[in-house]
């Protein structure tokens, strides 16, 4: 018998925190990495953020991923398909569009060089055209971008078409909770990886591997059975994500050539490897968090997050674009495009908070709600 409960976990609001406000060190760490080609860029850069960045994007977006899958079936549960698509198009959907008119652009226009005002370069970011074979971004032009919201347009995305197919997703994966099964489905993120290759603007990943992630936390919401093998299995899932990780970026940093996608086999394989330690990484993180008793309140940086996520990198440009022109080191350099994008992020937290229509708009909500 299948069984499910329906309470929040508070360890998965955790993961979104941290990983939401993570992205604040990572994106500033951008600014001073010797290959990314981020909008504002360090005189003096190193290599080291690319490595240190190695130990985060495998397994940080695909675990906001699964913990959005998680939540997207209790949604669905409670609000049925019509209400859940109502919800994810203005919980998300909304403060995407104001997002892109209002403060997207403002990165775009500073990697131009601001020849022009920011309103005579707004006509050219919206010169867009259709473009339905970069699904799920269909606008494309020269300068437009959804920038770092593309997690939330492929949220929207397979928010919608988990909505229009949950009907026909079987219930019951009891087979999956025998001991180790749990990590069986590392073998379609695998094959992914390495057949269609990663996409570096997403972080790393194949965007049809965060569909993957997204379902099976749907999924795994769905059966308590999952959830205890995870618990049960999180040293093992520990252990094995543990070696397959170095072992697979052995392809990535030392064989000739582009690992995200090339079709060499050292590179098929590292990318491989790659899908398979993120998955029982999670599994493992997942499982370790659910082994202890969390207190289930609202909490003022969960509350934030989405906020945060939407807000946070142009400012951190901004920021960026002002400090790398003074003459220091990069710790301090770096300390503090991290500390002004902070304060100036959460200042405006607190001003929209506080106004009920700019909450609704860039899809704050209050604490304790679902």
């Amino acid at each position: 018998m299948v069984t499910q409960t329906s309470t929040r976990r508070p360890e998965l609001d955790l993961i979104r925190t941290v990983v939401v406000f993570g992205l604040i060190f990572g994106h500033a760490a951008l600014v001073f990495d010797a290959d990314d080609d981020f909008y504002v860029k360090n005189a003096d850069t190193t290599s080291i953020t690319t490595i240190l960045a190695g130990f985060v994007v495998i397994w940080a977006m695909p675990a906001l991923f699964l913990v959005s899958g998680v939540a997207a079936f209790h949604s669905l549960r409670k609000r049925g398909a019509g209400g859940f698509v109502k919800d994810r198009l203005l919980r998300l959907g909304l403060p995407l569009v104001v997002a892109v008119v209002t403060i997207v652009p403002i990165p775009q226009w500073i990697r131009s060089g601001m020849t022009q005002s920011y309103w005579a370069f707004l006509p050219e970011f919206f010169d867009v055209h259709l473009n339905l074979a970069d699904f799920p971004f269909v606008l494309d032009g020269e300068h437009f971008e959804v920038g770092h919201l593309w997690f939330v347009v492929m949220l929207v995305a397979w928010s919608l078409i988990l909505a229009a197919t949950a009907r026909w997703i079987p219930s019951d994966y009891g087979f999956l909770a025998r001991r180790g099964f749990v990590l069986l489905p590392f073998v379609p993120i695998s094959l992914i990886c390495a057949l269609f290759g990663l996409e570096q603007e997403f972080a790393a990943w194949n965007r049809w591997a965060y569909l993957l992630f997204f379902v099976y936390g749907y999924i795994v919401a769905a059966d308590d059975r999952l959830r205890a093998a995870m618990r049960r299995d999180a040293p093992l899932a520990a252990l094995i994500g543990g070696v397959l990780f170095p072992v697979g970026a052995i392809g990535f940093l030392l064989v000739p050539g582009d690992p995200m996608t090339d079709m060499v086999p050292a590179h098929v394989a590292a990318r491989a490897l790659y899908g398979a330690a993120s998955w029982c990484l999670c599994v493992a993180i997942l499982g370790f968090l659910d082994r202890r008793t969390w207190t289930e309140q609202g909490g003022y940086l969960m509350t934030a997050a989405l906020f945060v996520y939407i807000v946070h990198q142009p400012v951190v440009v901004v920021a960026a674009y002002h400090v790398v022109r003074w003459q220091a080191p990069i710790p301090v350099k770096y300390a503090a495009v991290v500390a002004v994008s902070f304060a100036v992020t959460l200042a405006a937290y607190e001003i929209v908070r506080r106004v009920p229509y700019l909450r609704e708009l860039f899809g704050v909500r209050q604490a304790g709600r679902a």
